[in-house]
């Protein structure tokens, strides 16, 4: 039994496009828009075609996530029809998840040299601490 449940698969021909309404079952708070993209794309073998997510909204008191898509032939008739700030956020993710993947990389190699030199740098606090309490007694005798 497949996650993607279709509730209403609409061939709109007076905007061309399609509409579907999807239900993702048990994925309520997990899923992403972009996952939710790609999961719809190979469901429906909309491989060459702009699949954009509308709406996505978690159920009341169940798992589930009912979605809204438009799927258009090609992409300058998407951006003339949806509102231009979703085409800025889709790009602004695109972005994001280009960047993230190469901070990963650059946050895990001086993640793993501060890991290196810490006991080194404790060493060396401890060592001016001792060194203290042995002059210490050395002070004492040489008042007395």
């Amino acid at each position: 039994m497949s996650m993607i449940e279709t509730v209403s698969d609409v061939e709109n021909s007076f905007l061309s496009r399609r509409e579907i309404t999807c239900n993702f079952r048990g994925l309520g708070g997990k899923l992403k828009k972009n996952e939710a993209v790609d999961m719809i794309t190979k469901e429906f073998n909309l491989a060459e075609k702009t699949v954009i997510a509308i709406n996505m909204k978690n159920q009341t008191g169940r798992p589930n996530i009912t979605a809204m898509f438009y799927i258009y032939d090609n992409e300058d008739l998407a951006k003339k029809q949806v509102n231009p700030t979703v085409f800025e956020r889709l790009e602004r993710q695109a972005k994001k998840d280009a960047e993230a993947p190469a901070e990963e990389a650059v946050a895990e190699a001086p993640a793993e040299e501060a890991v290196a030199e810490a006991p080194a740098e404790e060493a060396v606090a401890e060592a001016p601490a001792e060194e203290a309490v042995a002059e210490a007694p050395a002070e004492e005798e040489e008042k007395k």
